[in-house]
This record gives C-alpha cells, sequence and structure tokens, in this order.
C-alpha cells in the first residue's frame, strides 16, 4: 500500500509548530502540520478561566504579528492567545491539518526517512519535527492516595473556585501557577495553604519597566544552561490582575497558610518539609539580585528611569513563616481538594527512534537531534532560558529550519551524483 510522501512533517500545531512551519516556508522546505486536536488546544481546555499570558504582549508573541486587541503593556487572556495563534496561522497559510494524531514514527530500513503512522492514514517523511512542547503528561506525585478523601486534580484541570467542594484547599506547587491559582481561592474566601518548594521570584516590574525587558537588556534570556542546581526551579511571576510581583508575604497577609514542600501522607496526616524560611529567603536573593543589576545597568548606561526604593522593602516573616506548619491532618483542617501545581513531564512514546537518554529525555544540540533527521523544538533550555517562550520559539525554529535546509542541499547533492553516475553506466 502506498503512502503519502511529505519532505518534513511537523507534529504539533501549537506555538511551536506554527513557528516551524513559518521558517520551513521560508526556507522553501515542504511540509505538513499534523496537530491532534485544534490550534494551540491547550491553551484553550487546559488551562484555568482566568489565566493570562505571564508576559506583556509586546514581548509574548511572534515577530510578524502584535495581538489585535491587546495593549503593548497588557497581558492577553488564554483565549486571545489561542485566537492569535489561529490567526498567525491563516496569515502564514500554515499547511496543518488538525484531527490527526500521529501514533508512530519509525525510521524506514534500508531508505532515507521515516515511516509514520496517523489515525488518518500513512505518511512518509524525509524529517520529523516533534513540536509537542514540554506540557504533554501532567505530573502528580505519589503522595495523597487517591481513596484518601480529598479531591485531587492537576492544575491542568483547574478551572475555578467554584469547580471544587466546599472546603479548604491545598495547593502543591509555588511557581506561576501554584501563586496564581492559591491567590484566586482565596479571594473566593476559600481557606487555602499553599506548599512553597525553591523557585525564583523576579520583579514584575521595576523602575518602570516590566521584567522580560530587563531579563533581555541584561542578557539572561540568552543564557544557554540554567545556574547548577536550579534545572527545575519554577518562576513565580503573574500577570493576573494588570501584572505584579509574586509576594508570598502578600499571599500570607491575604489569609494563605505557607508551608514547605509537601512531604510523606499517613493516616489522615500530611507532612511538610521545615526548608519554608529557607524557600522564601532564596526567592528573596533571587529577586534582589536582579533588582541589583537593573540599578547597575541604569548607572552604567546613564538612563533616566526612576528609582525604586520602596521595591526592597520585604517587611518581616509572616507567622506561618516564622513558625511552619509541619503536619496537617487534612480531615481535621477541613481540606477536601488538593490542586497539585507540579508542572509535566514530556511524551515521546510515539516517537519509536533512538534520540533518548536512559531517562527518557530527548537527546539534542539546539533542537537537532542524535537521531539524524529528527529534531525538537519548543522544549525549555532548548538553545537558552527563553526557549520555551512564544518569540523564543520562533527563533529556535529559524535554527531548525535552516539546519533541515542545508541537510536537503547535502542531500540533493548526493542525489545528483548518484544520477549522474547511473547515467554514465548505462
Amino acid at each position: 500500500m502506498s503512502s503519502e510522501q511529505v519532505e518534513a512533517l511537523v507534529v504539533g500545531g501549537g506555538q511551536a509548530g506554527l513557528a516551524m512551519s513559518e521558517h520551513l516556508s521560508e526556507c522553501g522546505v515542504p511540509h505538513v502540520v499534523l496537530e491532534r486536536d485544534r490550534i494551540a488546544e491547550r491553551w484553550r481546555s487546559q488551562r484555568w478561566d482566568s489565566l493570562v499570558a505571564n508576559g506583556p504582549a509586546w514581548h509574548d508573541r511572534f515577530p510578524g504579528l502584535e495581538f489585535p486587541d491587546v495593549a503593548p503593556g497588557e497581558f492577553a487572556s488564554k483565549d486571545q492567545v489561542a485566537d492569535y495563534f489561529e490567526a498567525y496561522a491563516e496569515k502564514i497559510a500554515a499547511p496543518i491539518r488538525t484531527g490527526v494524531e500521529v501514533t508512530s514514527v519509525r525510521r524506514r530500513e534500508g531508505r532515507p526517512g521515516f515511516r509514520v503512522e496517523t489515525s488518518d492514514g500513512t505518511l512518509d517523511a524525509r524529517f520529523v519535527i516533534a513540536a509537542t512542547g514540554p506540557f504533554q503528561r501532567p505530573v502528580i506525585p505519589p503522595i495523597v492516595p487517591a481513596d484518601a478523601g480529598p479531591v485531587q486534580l492537576h492544575s491542568s484541570g483547574y478551572r475555578n473556585p467554584e469547580q471544587l467542594p466546599a472546603g479548604a484547599v491545598l495547593v502543591v506547587g509555588a511557581g506561576s501557577s501554584g501563586v496564581q491559582i492559591a491567590e484566586e481561592l482565596r479571594r473566593a474566601g476559600r481557606e487555602v495553604y499553599l506548599s512553597v518548594g525553591p523557585h525564583d521570584r523576579p520583579p514584575r516590574s521595576y523602575r518602570d519597566r516590566d521584567f522580560c525587558w530587563w531579563l533581555g537588556v541584561l542578557g539572561k534570556w540568552d543564557a544557554e544552561t540554567p545556574p547548577a542546581g536550579a534545572e527545575h526551579v519554577t518562576i513565580a511571576v503573574s500577570g493576573a490582575g494588570g501584572g505584579h510581583t509574586v509576594d508570598f508575604r502578600a499571599l500570607a497577609g491575604l489569609g494563605i497558610t505557607l508551608v514547605g514542600m509537601t512531604g510523606a501522607y499517613a493516616d489522615g496526616k500530611l507532612s511538610f518539609a521545615t526548608d519554608l524560611a529557607k524557600n522564601i529567603a532564596a526567592g528573596d536573593e533571587n529577586y534582589l539580585a536582579l533588582l541589583d543589576e537593573a540599578d547597575a545597568y541604569v548607572a552604567r548606561n546613564g538612563l533616566d528611569l526612576p528609582a525604586e526604593p520602596s521595591a526592597r522593602e520585604l517587611g518581616p516573616d509572616p507567622a506561618c513563616v516564622a513558625d511552619p506548619v509541619l503536619e496537617l491532618d487534612l480531615g481535621a483542617a477541613g481540606v477536601t481538594s488538593i490542586v497539585w501545581a507540579t508542572g509535566f513531564a514530556v511524551d515521546y512514546s510515539w516517537l519509536q527512534v533512538d534520540a533518548f537518554d536512559e531517562n527518557g529525555r530527548p537527546r539534542h544540540r539546539r533542537g537537532v537531534s542524535v537521531e539524524p533527521g529528527v529534531y525538537f523544538i519548543g522544549l525549555p533550555w532548548l538553545a537558552r532560558r527563553g526557549s520555551s517562550f512564544i518569540w523564543g520559539v520562533w527563533h529556535d525554529a529559524k535554527f531548525v529550519a535552516d539546519h533541515i535546509a542545508i541537510q536537503r542541499g547535502y542531500q540533493s547533492q548526493s542525489e545528483t551524483s548518484d544520477s549522474r553516475r547511473s547515467g554514465a553506466r548505462e
């Protein structure tokens, strides 16, 4: 049975897949994009109702299109982001097929390229680009048994406070998702416990500039590797309510009880590590260090940006930090729900090639896999710190597309030489 022939196959129709499609088109590489759901599906169906982008609209976008209905300094809602990507797909005339799931990719024997099985038939592709991103499989640590009593859900399944049963809520994870969900629940009148682990805590803005701008001019978006020990440290930043700096002292002031990292569960009780004050202090240190670098940049360049001494006023530790809760009886505390804001794992079970390490992580350099013809795009730290952000993935995709175009040139030269030799023999 014959199969459809494609030069390059992009798997995934979110921000990474669309960026890849644009650059492949500019390089003259024929391709197809396959998306199992809708364009930017996760923005529509795997985010909570009130979510907005964590970066302002001037920053969190592709270079070729501004948000049509969001001011540059504002933060787009999740639906506006999804609409933006749909509009972008139309703008670049992306050859995207929605509702088609890729079920397996295997290298063809004795021939270049890959055999691709999908829910809509079989394709043969010379190049395969995995653009499914980092948010593929929600991770819930196996700590609290499913039958322990409280409703348990991942942050990707959370929508709004009304979704949860009446009662107190434990939110595990103090990155952007965890702190925003915890604050929303508290403002809705819920009693909330927030489990805080190691984190970075940048200012939302400082001296009249957003932190995205500061990370840019200070060269931090271009960092190629995370600091030692910080590979999985979350960033606590929020665009909610027009954007504000995440302040755990302020969250405690709202009535949220901060606790350390979630530990073991036994007999209806959940234990927490003694690291809460340490984690808060480390976040403060990260925050203040960025202010120092920003001040030095202003002085070095003679910029007329207003001083902001109040940004350094942290205040005393709240009672829940000075005297932390180390064990919580969930029933006695009235905890009826646990929201696990504990991140995601990748899932490349469909990509059945020798491109992964012993832990299932892609082996690549700047998205170019150790498996010739396979590429990755949209992953954190793919090439630099900004790689998993909307603007960052666009620039990474250009490098990958250029690499594919170069490889096509080599293959074309080889095929031309083979044809000439064959003709000479005849």
